[in-house]
This record gives structure tokens, C-alpha cells and sequence, in this order.
């Protein structure tokens, strides 16, 4: 019994390890984004945090929260706070996308304008900045699924999402700077096809050709089987291998009915053993990027319930 227990611990440890050694992002929402850039001692915990838990990219919000647009307004918070994450070995990317903002509805073309006018700003933001206080990417969190109308014009507005895409693209090779853009996309988009510019094929390839990358919102809770992580991946990262494009593997920790959608139900463990299973299997996949947490606050409270004195 012994043996055998050693040997169940062995593999947790190398699950663990192979999970945590993939590369880590996670998405940082309005509260949090601007708590650090206000608050010394918060910068200074979320960044403890952040180490604690081998996550090297933060995808920083930088749009406007509560009639406050600090990334414009007040561009010396975010110049030092990014400079404070590199310095501890994290990377900042630029996250633009809000509930409060209702940016789903910048796939409508009567609201591209609000997306480029996002996007500007963090183009000039980085311009006027050193090198180690620059965005050295973007994350959309754009999602036209969300809007009331998808049910019955998903196609229109799925043609609508690329042209925003495409405009946003241009912008970026307009201001000549290389910072990556990509958004993140829902798991089911490989399951959709558009004729957008006289080509058809999947929405998803469509999405990977405008791109620099894509975080993919593969919000599974577990790693293998037919409705599993990887088998969700699969597509996406076959295609990004083909054309040279990234793929982050995007996992839920917040609540949510469905159960399958989200590690909530589940101990810290068990996720850590699926990522390493998920790792495994994408090991010799030159697409993939690494996972994104979705989200910092709903992350941190899950390991705080399951572990009050977690980190």
C-alpha cells in the first residue's frame, strides 16, 4: 500500500509540475486593474500572489471604470506599475472589454469607433512610454454571443465581429507598433462557418488569420475526453500551427450552473492535475502559449475558501 501511494504522489507531483511549468496568464478585470494602479499595498499583494502561483503575464485592464480612464488621464499609474511587474519577471498585457462599458456591443458598426478610440489610446499610451512601461500586448474580450440578438443573427454579427477585427488589425500596423493583439474567443467558434472577403471556412480560422494570437475560452473542467479541454483545443491549435499563430488555453475558476464549466466545484488540485494533463498532451503542439485564468478576483477567492491561508 505504501508503493502504491508513493506512486499515486509521484504522479500528482509530476502533473503539478508539468502544469505549472506551461506558461501562465491571467485576466485582471476594472476592480482589480485599478485597485493596483491606486493602491501601493494591493500592487504589492497581487503581485505576491501572481508569483505565488507561476503566473508570468496579467492582462491589465485599460479602458475607462468609473468615469475614470486612467491609461489616458493618468498614464504615469500605469507607467510605474508596469515597470514594478517586469521588474518581478510579469508581463502587462493591455485587457479592453467591460461589462460596465457593454463593449459586446463594439461588434456593431455603428460602435467600431468606440473600439478603434480604445485601442488608440493604448497605442499612444505605449508610444509615449519607455520600453519597460509598455503594454507589450493586447487582449479583447470583445463577445458578440452576449449580445440579445445572437440567437437570431449570429451569423450577421459574427461578419460584423471580423470587420472590427480587421480594423483593429490595421490600426495597430498604421501606429507601427508590434505589441500583440489577440481576443479571446468562445470554443465553438471552429463549429461556425462565414464567407467573409470571398473565403469560406470556419469563424475560428478566420478569427486565427486576422490575429496575432487568440485566447481561447476552453472553460472545461476537465483535461481529456471527447467534451475535454484538449479535445476543445484541438482545431484551434492544429490551425495556428499551420499559419504560425498562438494559442492560449483559457480555464474558468468562477461559479457558474453548468458544472463542467468551471474548477469551482473543484479543489486546487484537481486543477492543477488537469492543466498537467493538458500539458502533456499539447507538449510537442508549437501553437500553444500556456493557459489564461479567468479572472484574478474569482481566482483568488476560490483558493481563499478552499484554503483560507493560501497566499
Amino acid at each position: 500500500m505504501a508503493r502504491l501511494l508513493a506512486a499515486v504522489a509521484c504522479v500528482l507531483i509530476l502533473q503539478t509540475s508539468a502544469s505549472a511549468a506551461a506558461p501562465r496568464a491571467i485576466w485582471t478585470w476594472e476592480p482589480e486593474s485599478y485597485a493596483m494602479l491606486e493602491n501601493e499595498a494591493e500592487a504589492a499583494s497581487t503581485i505576491a500572489f501572481l508569483k505565488a502561483h507561476h503566473i508570468q503575464t496579467v492582462y491589465l485592464y485599460a479602458d475607462e471604470y468609473c468615469h475614470r480612464n486612467w491609461v489616458a488621464e493618468r498614464p504615469a499609474l500605469y507607467r510605474a506599475l508596469i515597470k514594478r511587474l517586469g521588474g518581478e519577471g510579469i508581463t502587462a498585457y493591455a485587457l479592453l472589454g467591460s461589462g460596465f462599458l457593454k463593449t459586446e456591443r463594439y461588434v456593431l458598426p455603428q460602435f467600431h469607433g468606440r473600439m478603434l478610440d480604445a485601442l488608440q489610446r493604448v497605442l499612444d499610451y505605449n508610444a509615449s512610454s519607455k520600453a519597460d512601461e509598455r503594454f507589450a500586448g493586447i487582449n479583447l474580450d470583445i463577445e458578440p454571443h452576449i449580445l440579445d440578438q445572437w440567437d437570431h443573427d449570429k451569423d450577421r454579427l459574427m461578419l460584423h465581429f471580423l470587420d472590427m477585427s480587421q480594423a483593429v488589425m490595421d490600426r495597430k500596423r498604421k501606429s507601427g507598433q508590434r505589441l500583440q493583439i489577440g481576443p479571446a474567443i468562445p470554443f465553438w467558434l471552429d463549429g461556425m462557418t462565414a464567407t467573409w472577403h470571398g473565403v469560406r471556412k470556419p469563424v475560428s480560422e478566420h478569427v486565427q488569420d486576422i490575429y496575432d494570437y487568440v485566447a481561447l475560452m476552453d472553460y472545461r473542467d476537465h483535461a481529456l475526453g471527447r467534451d475535454g479541454i484538449v479535445s476543445h483545443a484541438a482545431t484551434e491549435l492544429a490551425y495556428g500551427r499551420r499559419i504560425g499563430r498562438t494559442v492560449m488555453i483559457g480555464v474558468e475558476t468562477t461559479p457558474n450552473e453548468i458544472a463542467k464549466v468551471s474548477f469551482d466545484h473543484l479543489a486546487e488540485a484537481d486543477m492543477e492535475r488537469e492543466l498537467g494533463l493538458a500539458t502533456q498532451a499539447f507538449a510537442s503542439e508549437p501553437a500553444f502559449g500556456g493557459f489564461v485564468i479567468h479572472h484574478l478576483a474569482g481566482y483568488r477567492r476560490w483558493l481563499q475558501r478552499a484554503a483560507p491561508n493560501s497566499p
